[in-house]
């Protein structure tokens, strides 16, 4: 059995084998000498040809009579507006009313300075009032400074 992938002999061809062609004379750029110059030329003549006076379509010797042509008369008209004023500039102002509630604490000891006592005379609600007495942050050990006002407990109240 024979390898129908193998390679077949081929037969001959009737004709003879072409001999060799000559190298050419002149390289490929050289046909660019002739070509390029009869393209431009040709343009040239082209765009000549084509100038040509479009108006004269006869040649009689008598010019053609004068025709009269419709006359056309363009008005415009523009009116004016004054410019308006500028309005007024409105300033707006806002009054803010700040109330500051401040509770003195009554000492049980008659006798005990304001520094024994540790809280002073100064209470503040919350961190809201404090602000806007200006006594924020408030430290422990002044006046106004209480534990509910100390969040974190590291001893400044009021201090974000």
């Amino acid at each position: 059995m024979t390898n129908p992938y193998a390679p077949q002999p081929q037969p001959a061809p009737p004709w003879p084998p072409a001999p060799p062609t000559a190298p050419r004379t002149a390289p490929k750029w050289a046909r660019k000498r002739y070509v390029l110059p009869a393209l431009a030329l040709a343009l040239f003549l082209g765009a000549g040809i084509g100038a040509g006076d479009q108006d004269k379509t006869t040649t009689d010797a008598k010019p053609a009579a004068a025709k009269p042509q419709p006359t056309v008369t363009v008005t415009t008209t523009a009116t004016a507006t004054p410019e308006p004023e500028p309005a007024p500039t409105v300033t707006v102002t806002k009054t803010v009313k700040v109330t500051r509630t401040v509770t003195a604490r009554a000492n049980a000891d008659s006798g005990a300075s304001e520094s024994d006592s540790g809280s002073g005379s100064v209470y503040y609600k919350n961190c809201t009032e404090a602000r806007a007495a200006g006594a924020a942050p408030i430290y422990r050990g002044e006046p106004g400074y209480a534990s509910h006002l100390d969040r974190d407990n590291d001893g400044v109240a009021c201090d974000s």
